[in-house]
């Protein structure tokens, strides 16, 4: 188990597999040589409690979420006791009171592309959410309102799986001027 620092204490994250902390280069300034990023790959089932922990622990910003499809690089580098899934969905937090970063990495397999909604700890994750669904459709269970942000209802597929045809939809334009 590791400890984090926030303003009411100690706060204990769970133990899950870690890429080791990555530091900056001897350059000179503010945080030279500090640690950048804390990476954490929790189990899918263990996602939602890293999550909780990161914001008990003062990080009270997610500066971002997303999902990324690896249907073509299932071979990539991951810590010993993770095994690569199809799809990643990854979550940047940030505490701006301590000056800290930290990156969640969980697998999500093709079969079941579920994993826990975080809205409830960060309510402005929500359209992040709704994108990684309607792109690559990673479902977010316990999410209020799942449904398309970018494409429209009856879009068939999410345009971002690296399996989804290319190219087989025209793109039209409104009032489009006719030839010339």
């Amino acid at each position: 188990m590791s400890t984090a620092s926030s303003g009411a204490g100690a706060v204990v994250l769970p133990d899950v597999p870690r890429a080791p902390n990555l530091t900056t280069s001897g350059t000179a300034g503010p945080g030279a040589g500090a640690p950048r990023d804390e990476v954490a790959f929790p189990a899918r089932d263990r996602y939602y409690e890293m999550i909780s922990a990161y914001r008990e622990a003062g990080f009270e910003l997610c500066s971002d979420l997303c999902a990324v499809d690896y249907l073509s690089h299932p071979g990539r580098s991951l810590p010993d006791g993770v095994e690569a899934e199809r799809f990643e969905v990854v979550v940047d937090l940030t505490s701006l009171s301590q000056r800290r970063r930290a990156r969640v990495r969980v697998q999500v397999p093709e079969a079941d592309a579920v994993v826990p909604s975080i809205i409830e700890l960060y309510p402005g994750a929500d359209a992040m959410e709704r994108e990684a669904f309607d792109l690559l459709g990673v479902a977010f269970e316990g999410h209020p309102d799942l449904t398309r942000i970018l494409m429209p209802e009856d879009w068939e597929g999410h345009p971002l799986r690296k399996d989804y045809g290319v190219g087989r939809v025209p793109v039209q334009f409104k009032e489009a001027p006719g030839p010339r």
